[in-house]
């Protein structure tokens, strides 16, 4: 009985997971626009799912700025401005200063250590993926080669917590983004592409490179954002 009701668990677990992953992916692409209202039930029939896993994946985009909860009338996507974007970037920075530190007290890999060095590699790839498609004004593709990006390049930095914080930010940093960048009409020359840059300067253990690149990179998206959101 016990080994039934465990596994009942991580199947209601994976699939709570699951659709918040994929509403989560709803919002980034613009589907789910924001101000946009919806109810447990109406989720639940689109997924074809029990009502328990949906509430439970909706509280925790709740819990995640995602979504905005009205105990009488559902749930609804949280509608970002330019002040909260601003308070992102202050919160990211001071993420991403910890990381300088961190690198300029112990560096990043070493020439003998053959798995970090595979691992820093791999995040290069992901940037240059990134890289294209910012480049290209496709900013679908570029969400998720950015969020793969940067988590993996937290990752080296052997902090969970670190990680999981700044890539929470980050989600919620593209999601106030989409609201705003849909209304673009070609993208191409406005998203930022320095994420080989940042990588080679981390390499290098030039944290004043580094940190250089992400400022010059949260100044321009702001920048951005803010002239978007003004009336």
């Amino acid at each position: 009985m016990a080994g039934t009701g465990g596994s009942g668990a991580v199947t209601r677990s994976t699939l709570r997971q699951q659709i918040a992953d994929a509403l989560r992916d709803e919002v980034l692409g613009g589907r789910l626009r924001p101000g946009q209202e919806f109810t447990v039930k109406e989720i639940a029939e689109q997924y074809g799912v029990s009502a328990t896993p949906v509430r439970e994946a909706l509280v925790d985009l709740s819990a995640q700025g995602l979504l905005d909860a009205d105990q009488h009338r559902g749930f609804r996507v949280h509608e970002y401005s330019g002040a909260d974007y601003r308070g992102m970037i202050e919160a990211r920075s001071l993420i991403t200063e910890g990381m300088f530190q961190h690198l300029v007290a112990t560096g990043m890999p070493q020439a003998d250590d053959p798995r970090a060095l595979a691992a820093l590699a791999a995040v290069r790839r992901r940037g240059e993926e990134a890289q294209r498609a910012a480049t290209a004004g496709d900013l679908n593709i570029l969400i998720g080669y950015d969020l793969r990006y940067w988590r993996e390049l937290s990752n080296l930095f052997g902090n969970a917590y670190l990680s999981d914080f700044l890539h929470r930010m980050r989600v919620q940093s593209w999601v106030c983004t989409v609201q705003h960048l849909r209304h673009v009409s070609d993208l191409r020359g406005h998203l930022w592409s320095g994420h080989t840059a940042l990588v080679d300067a981390l390499a290098r253990r030039d944290a004043d490179g580094a940190r250089a690149i992400v400022t010059a990179y949260n100044e321009h998206a702001l920048t951005l954002i803010e002239r978007l959101d003004a009336p």
